[in-house]
């Protein structure tokens, strides 16, 4: 796929060198199109759900990367804008699509920085003259808001189910059998601890913890070593929405002086956002736990579901 892109970049961005075959919006922004069948046209004020990826090409051409990518993943859903915030976006093009149609988009770094949609100070990663290179696939069209919000909760269930496939998939590579909590997070057990006090909902767990990516053992956050700035232990009342529901499934399993590892699918643990710039989208979680102590917890007020991290 990313082969694809990076030709149809070098496709797009030779045929505006050359001012020849290529459109450009009012705005500036350089795009093709590449038609479908057909399919229903993508209105203003009507919903879209499509496929989206970003690659960053250097000026040089030596360098070029994936930035981020909807294909096989969970597919965007969005209202169709040609207000003010669409300008210079792929949202500008979106009038000029069909059901079934894709089209290749040339952001100027340069630009984009002018227009404060990136970070101006930026210069490491989005370097003078680079570009970043979009292609769009419209998969349907929506009338109204309710038949958008039911497709999307359907491939929420089908998200979820990969994820999940993931990480059983990720285990058995490894060679690691553990149990499955109730909505999909893993556990596997070197000591279980004391188990007539256990973590559970109600109690005051201290945890020594770290975490990492499961795509490629990024380590994000850690108690268990100086190398993230803490090392004290995280308390936490389990059952009160301090952390990841792949936490609270979890913890239950242990008792005071347990350990072992949780695995995360991304939807128990930062979903479709992730935590930039330490935890990207849909990214899969590993964690090695220690449990240190657990006791009852004083009355707390139920609060928003925070991450282990700090």
């Amino acid at each position: 796929m990313k082969r694809i892109i990076l030709a149809a970049a070098s496709a797009v961005l030779l045929l505006a060198s050359c001012q020849s075959d290529f459109n450009k919006t009012a705005t500036g922004l350089v795009y093709t199109i590449f038609p479908g069948k057909g399919g229903d046209s993508v209105k203003p004020g009507e919903f879209v759900k499509y496929n989206v990826e970003y690659s960053l090409t250097e000026r040089s051409g030596k360098k070029d990367s994936l930035l981020q990518s909807s294909f096989d993943k969970m597919p965007g859903f969005g209202q169709v804008d040609t207000g003010a915030r669409a300008a210079y976006s792929i949202l500008e093009i979106m009038p000029k699509l069909r059901a079934g149609d894709s089209a290749t988009v040339v952001l100027s770094c340069d630009t984009l920085k002018k227009k404060n949609m990136l970070d101006p100070t930026d210069s490491v990663i989005f370097t003078k003259g680079s570009t970043i290179l979009c292609k769009i696939k419209i998969i349907a069209t929506f009338k109204n808001q309710a038949d958008a919000m039911a497709d999307y909760t359907k491939e929420i269930d089908k998200q979820n189910a990969r994820e999940i496939k993931m990480v059983e998939d990720y285990m058995a590579k490894k060679g690691v059998k553990g149990v499955k909590t109730k909505s999909g997070a893993f556990v596997t057990i070197d000591n279980p601890g004391d188990q007539s006090n256990k973590a559970d909902s109600g109690m005051l767990a201290s945890i020594k913890y770290k975490g990492y990516l499961q795509s490629d053992g990024t380590v994000f956050d850690t108690n268990l070593d100086s190398s993230k700035g803490h090392l004290d232990p995280l308390n936490v009342t389990v059952g009160a929405h301090q952390v990841i529901p792949g936490w609270e499934e979890a913890l239950p399993y242990f008792g005071k002086g347990g350990s072992g590892k949780i695995y995360v699918p991304s939807f128990l643990g930062f979903g479709l956002q992730g935590s930039p710039p330490v935890i990207p989208p849909s990214a899969n979680l590993v964690f090695e736990i220690q449990v240190l102590d657990v006791k009852p917890a004083p009355p707390v007020t139920a609060g928003p579901a925070m991450p282990p991290t700090r």
